[in-house]
């Protein structure tokens, strides 16, 4: 027995426990580096592709500023085109569509977060109560209006969500952080996005006129064009024409429309939230109410725990435009993977009436914007 025991005991050594200790975190670095490779080759193809699109897309709106004085297109507008353009003549593969994905998804909630370092508390305050409450009284009535307008014109329900915010809020941003609120369709985002855009550049192009028509002073036509122009840039290009007060008053009464997009996701996450799964449970099953973080998704809690950081000067100024600069590059991606997410065949059939709905729903904000503004008296 004894020389059995020999046999099989070994000895051990006083330091095999330390060994067992050191060998298991180089397994986990082991284990996550293999993860980052399978993820790698997973999603490069397509994350590479659509970056690619975004250079070529920024190069372009580049090209319009050089050869033409102005950027009538936005980079992500035009990302968005040459998605559809590539995806017409080339359906990509089982190779570039994870890539594509995650671009469209994961990088576009990033973007959504960043944002909210734009805001601050004491920029929005500024222009007094009033005023305040008359934006989003404005908000409010655009949505409801543009809304009401697609359905009449029997828009699916997401669209019209997608429209009315676009429309009402801050153009693509909004429709980019609604989208996956209510899981809208790759085809409806790109082709809310395309004609906004449209609109957008035309709005730009034409709103000066009304200075003159109108009558308005620097301050008005900065507060008119800060309610209804839909991005921040094409805010800029539509008052320095006109004037530095008007660029000023324009920049933070846009702002403050931005700022508009955080109630109004959270609204839709609570109340509209049921639109992402549509569809998704069998018939006679119960849906039952979905967990908080379903509900308010993470990068909206992103967006206004930085807005509260900006608010309280933990963010540095320095620090604004870098990350606005990271959030318009990361959206700029994400658009052309939308772009390569949709068959322009789909988007043809619901042509007329978009753009019907788009234009009604911006006389309509004109009109009320407009009102606002004697209203409330802005000299």
């Amino acid at each position: 027995m004894c020389g059995f025991k020999k046999d099989f005991i070994r000895p051990v050594s006083p330091h095999a426990n330390q060994d067992r200790r050191a060998q298991a975190p180089d397994s986990a670095i082991r284990a996550s580096d293999v993860a980052v490779m399978e993820w790698l080759k997973r999603n490069a193809p397509g994350v590479l592709l659509c970056v690619a699109v975004a250079i070529v897309s920024t190069v372009i709106e580049r090209a319009e500023v050089i050869v033409a004085g102005e950027r009538y297109l936005e980079a992500l507008v035009i990302a968005i085109l040459l998605g559809v353009a590539l995806r017409a003549v080339w359906a990509p593969g089982d190779t570039w569509k994870p890539g594509i994905a995650f671009s469209a998804k994961t990088l576009l909630e990033i973007a959504v977060v960043l944002l909210g370092a734009s805001i601050s508390a004491a920029t929005v305050w500024a222009l007094g109560p009033f005023l305040l409450v008359g934006i989003a009284t404005v908000v409010a009535v655009a949505l409801a209006t543009t809304y009401a307008i697609c359905r009449a014109l029997a828009l699916p329900t997401k669209m019209a969500i997608l429209i009315a915010c676009g429309n009402s809020i801050c153009g693509n941003s909004a429709i980019a952080a609604v989208a996956p609120i209510i899981g809208a369709k790759p085809a409806d985002i790109a082709s809310s996005i395309a004609f906004t855009a449209v609109l957008g550049v035309i709005v730009v192009l034409v709103l000066p006129l009304f200075v003159p028509l109108l009558d308005l002073s620097l301050t008005q036509y900065g507060t008119l064009a800060g309610l209804t122009v839909y991005a921040v840039p094409q805010v800029l290009a539509a008052t320095l024409p006109i004037g530095e007060l008007s660029n000023q008053v324009g920049t933070v009464v846009k702002l403050v429309r931005v700022l508009m997009l955080g109630p109004v996701v959270l609204a839709l996450s609570l109340f509209a939230g049921h639109l992402r799964n549509e569809g998704a449970a069998p018939n006679g099953a119960v849906r039952r109410w979905p967990p908080f973080r379903e509900l308010v998704p993470w990068f909206i809690l992103g967006f206004l725990g930085l807005a509260m950081l900006r608010s309280l000067g933990l963010i540095p100024n320095d620090l604004v435009q870098p990350l606005r600069t990271i959030a318009a590059v990361l959206t700029t991606i994400a658009m052309a993977a939308l772009g390569l997410g949709v068959d322009i065949r789909t988007i043809a059939k619901a042509g007329g009436r978009l753009t019907f709905a788009v234009t009604a729903s911006l006389i309509v904000l004109g009109v009320i914007s407009y009102g606002l503004i004697r209203v409330a008296g802005i000299p």
